[in-house]
């Protein structure tokens, strides 16, 4: 096991930076780790979702699922950055909590640090988990958690908006088509686009789309293609097309943007379709376009049930019940529609889509997705997002061309490791 002072000292660094980027996260209950062992006796569950209290549905089931195995659960809730790095000191003091659900691009952090078990190892079946949602927590080939579903992020649009500028959303299929209905919106009297650019992970998240759309990739940030995806976005804001205040937007304000019903268009995720239920406005959804067409790649967002690693590995086979409860399909099937995720396998997406049908266009959008950390970059990745974030603040800011901007980002990227 990893789990030296020094490794966990890098872990925690590394998990610092990886913020939340869906609406889910952190918690209530107090914050002990694990309970006594043994059938009958305590065990401890952690999540990151704090705004699900005693009484709600989420707690219900983890209850619920531990009284199934025969066991009382602890749940403890938390933020989603405290949770990792509480996690990785727990480890360290030997009290690690026996299921965790964790952010999906914190595994490969926890895995670098020796903490979490190898779902071949407890006999967890993933067999049923699309593959490119399971990538987000598969190293070396080997996975280290059950997801629990998964969020992602697409253009919502305002009907009456894109009617009144005479554009019709199936015309949008590639960047073209799509700046030139942005551009016939501002002629009409309204606003284009929304979307966050902040500095953090959810910039990041929200630029990957068009980052992977025009066929860039992680590990070369300053290749043609990249600078081409950061130029599209200078070039809205720079034609006021997007608002200069997608510098400092979270996904939450830019949602509050787009609420307003005076853009076209807001990037955002599958969270947010209770509040377009309120919007007081007719709005659809398209899937990011890719810059010469189809679907860009979106990138995954969601939590993984996952196992830590115990001085006491008698205590698996409860755990183990336990996640196998919490993600067996009729269990998805409720708990996804409360946390506004599409699921990781194809018959419960299915029964989403046939009980809610705008469910649709989010299940092909999670369909086209992939992992922030597949590709075998893990923790390289928060080594790479950092500098990336800070690269589409310096263009889109004035401050250096998307080139130099991508440039200085691929170069710091670089010293980090990334």
């Amino acid at each position: 096991m990893r789990n030296t002072r020094r490794t966990l000292v890098a872990a925690i660094a590394a998990i610092g930076t990886l913020t939340s980027v869906a609406a889910c996260g952190g918690g209530d209950s107090d914050s002990s780790a694990s309970g006594s062992g043994g059938a009958g006796g305590t065990y401890a569950f952690w999540d990151p979702y704090p705004q699900f209290d005693a009484s709600s549905d989420w707690s219900k089931l983890v209850g619920k699922c531990g009284t199934d195995a025969g066991v009382k659960i602890k749940r403890t809730a938390m933020d989603t950055t405290d949770l990792g790095n509480k996690a990785l000191l727990a480890a360290q003091q030997g009290n690690a909590p026996d299921v965790m659900l964790v952010d999906n691009p914190v595994v490969s952090t926890l895995v670098e640090a020796g903490i979490v078990n190898k779902t071949s190892d407890l006999g967890l079946d993933t067999t049923s988990i699309q593959q490119n949602i399971l990538g987000a927590g598969t190293i070396d080939g080997a996975s280290y958690g059950v997801p629990i579903g998964a969020n992602t992020l697409a253009l919502y649009y305002n009907k009456k908006v894109l009617s009144a500028a005479g554009v019709d959303p199936a015309a949008i299929k590639d960047w073209t088509s799509l700046t030139a209905a942005l551009k016939k919106v501002k002629s009409a009297g309204k606003k284009g686009i929304t979307f966050s650019a902040i500095g953090t992970e959810e910039g990041s998240f929200q630029f990957l789309p068009w980052f992977w759309g025009a066929g860039a990739d992680l590990t070369a940030l300053d290749s043609a293609k990249g600078v081409a995806a950061l130029s599209l976005w200078k070039g809205w804001v720079d034609d006021g097309l997007a608002p200069k205040d997608v510098l400092q937007n979270t996904q939450t304000t830019s949602w509050q943007e787009f609420a307003t019903g005076d853009y076209a268009f807001g990037e955002n995720g599958t969270w947010q379709l209770g509040n377009a239920a309120k919007a007081g406005f007719e709005y659809g959804i398209i899937n990011v376009p890719a810059q010469s067409g189809g679907s860009a790649a979106v990138p995954t967002g969601g939590e993984f049930v996952t196992v830590p690693v115990q001085k006491d590995t008698a205590r698996y086979d409860v755990s183990k019940k336990i996640v196998t409860c919490l993600t067996s399909g009729a269990n998805l099937l409720s708990t996804d529609t409360t946390l506004a995720y599409v699921a990781p396998t194809a018959a419960v997406q299915a029964e989403q889509v046939k009980a809610d049908p705008a469910l649709k266009p989010w299940v092909d959008a999670v369909a086209a997705a992939r992992g922030r950390t597949s590709g075998g970059l893990g923790t390289k990745y928060p080594t790479i997002s950092q500098p990336l974030w800070t690269a589409v603040q310096a263009a889109l800011s004035g401050g250096q061309s998307p080139q130099a901007a991508l440039a200085a980002a691929q170069k710091a990227a670089g010293k980090a490791g990334g």
